[in-house]
């Protein structure tokens, strides 16, 4: 499994957390059984699922605070779960550049999202890194 795959899943479990507020173990499990699975691309999905769910509340302010004129709870569910994993990753996970995060985010949004939400979460995610460079 590629780390773009493992993100896909992670994307997935972020998704089912936001409406349930808690992660789906079975789903999880399944992930980290399938046969394509390697040890990194699953401590990555662990990792950045358990993290979201850790950190859920300073990433939604951090959401809030980069996304001008648009209420964090109005944000379409497709696009808060990549905005929350890209924000996890960039804040949290050193070893990914902010440019790596925010460009593989934009793919998925392309995949599973509208076909305006690219250009909201890109902009979102520009304030987001101008926002962490600063500290």
């Amino acid at each position: 499994m590629s780390r773009r795959n493992a993100r896909l899943n992670a994307y997935q479990l972020i998704f089912g957390y936001l409406f349930s507020k808690e992660i789906d173990e079975q789903s999880l499990a399944a992930m980290l059984e399938a046969e394509d699975i390697q040890e990194a691309d699953g401590e990555y999905i662990r990792k950045v699922v358990y993290g979201v769910k850790e950190h859920y509340e300073e990433l939604m302010i951090l959401i809030a605070d980069n996304s001008k004129n648009f209420k964090v709870e109005r944000i379409y569910k497709p696009d808060l779960s990549a905005l929350l994993l890209a924000c996890y990753e960039m804040k949290y996970m050193e070893d990914i550049p902010l440019a790596v995060s925010i460009n593989e985010v934009i793919e998925i949004v392309k995949t599973f999202s509208t076909e305006n939400s690219s250009k909201f979460v890109n902009g979102v995610l520009k304030g987001v890194y101008n926002s962490l460079k600063e500290v």
